[in-house]
């Protein structure tokens, strides 16, 4: 298939159906923006909504919203989505070979011949240099922070040659943003955005696990590794697990952020967050069914409302 686009008009198979890109995106910038993954947006979410856990129990915890806050919010959404497309433009570089193996992937820009290596390259630099310019309105920590997630986002496309839970370095990736916005508002790292930094790594455990075993035959054809591989008819029980971390750390930072200064109303609206979180999870749970992409997909995507839950009841207590 290289060479070749595999869909009509250059569509990636996995996309979102009739999403802005294909219809009313320039001809010129579609390549491009699929190659950003902008017509499948469910990956922004699942990368900032850890940044705005951040914010919010920041906040909490130090019971001192400030106007900056509002900022912080608008760069770490801005930056998400270029974050975002830089990395999955990293991604599709290191996987160019590998994804024109696999049925899901092979419609991708770089596969399809809809995008030169050279070009994806310059793409991805100017979406890390705009991004890069919003790191730079934040504090100086939070610049550092900022400068750090470049090592997980690096190492990331190469971890399922290597090892069977490449699942591990996209948490470490993608939930870096919980450490940074909570630098970002209060100046230092403190231990509750770490443990939040694990729950975010145990939620991304349990979406892409479910994610990957849409592949699972592909990548077994071609030697790629990943936790859908290694669990097998596991997995449900494996999600479990993932379940019961993500709820338990969440619940611990939340614990050690707001305990100490919050009220009992704010502390008790907050644990309402891993607590309705982990029932969404649950209902996911439920569904899975490791025979059936359509269920996978939609149950993948389903995850950005799984990381919205946490954020109504971080914003209730911070009101509290």
């Amino acid at each position: 298939m290289q060479g070749q686009s595999p869909t009509p008009d250059g569509r990636v198979a996995d996309a979102v159906k009739d999403n802005w890109v294909d219809i009313y995106a320039p001809a010129w910038t579609r390549p491009y923006l699929r190659l950003s993954r902008a017509d499948r947006p469910i990956g922004t979410w699942l990368l900032l909504l850890p940044c705005l856990w951040g914010l919010a129990l920041a906040m909490i915890a130090g019971q001192n919203p400030r106007w900056e806050d509002l900022w912080i919010f608008v760069g770490c959404g801005l930056g998400a989505w270029l974050m975002r497309g830089a990395g999955c433009t990293w991604n599709d570089i290191t996987d160019r070979d590998i994804d024109g193996g696999v049925e899901r992937t092979r419609s991708r820009p770089i596969p399809s011949g809809q995008v030169s290596v050279k070009g994806a390259l310059t793409w991805m630099a100017l979406q890390c240099l705009l991004a890069f310019g919003i790191l730079l309105t934040f504090n100086q920590a939070a610049i550092a922070m900022g400068i750090l997630a470049l090592f997980p986002v690096a190492i990331y496309p190469f971890a399922k040659r290597f090892t069977w839970w490449p699942q591990i370095f996209l948490g470490l990736a993608f939930n870096w943003g919980a450490m940074l916005t909570w630098v970002a508002h209060s100046g230092r790292l403190e231990w509750p955005a770490v443990v939040l930094y694990v729950a975010g790594m145990a939620w991304t455990l349990f979406y892409d696990t479910i994610y990957a075993h849409q592949d699972t035959e592909d990548d077994a054809l071609i030697g790629v590794k990943s936790t859908a591989r290694l669990f097998g008819e596991r997995s449900p029980t494996w999600l479990r697990r993932f379940i019961v971390a993500t709820v338990s750390l969440m619940g611990l930072a939340i614990l050690m952020a707001v305990q100490p200064a919050g009220s009992v109303l704010a502390l008790a609206l907050a644990l309402c967050a891993p607590w309705a979180m982990g029932w969404h999870m649950t209902w996911q749970l439920r569904a899975f069914d490791a025979e059936n992409n359509d269920r996978l997909l939609s149950l993948f995507r389903l995850n950005r409302d799984t990381g919205l839950i946490p954020l109504i009841f971080l914003g209730l207590a911070l009101f509290a």
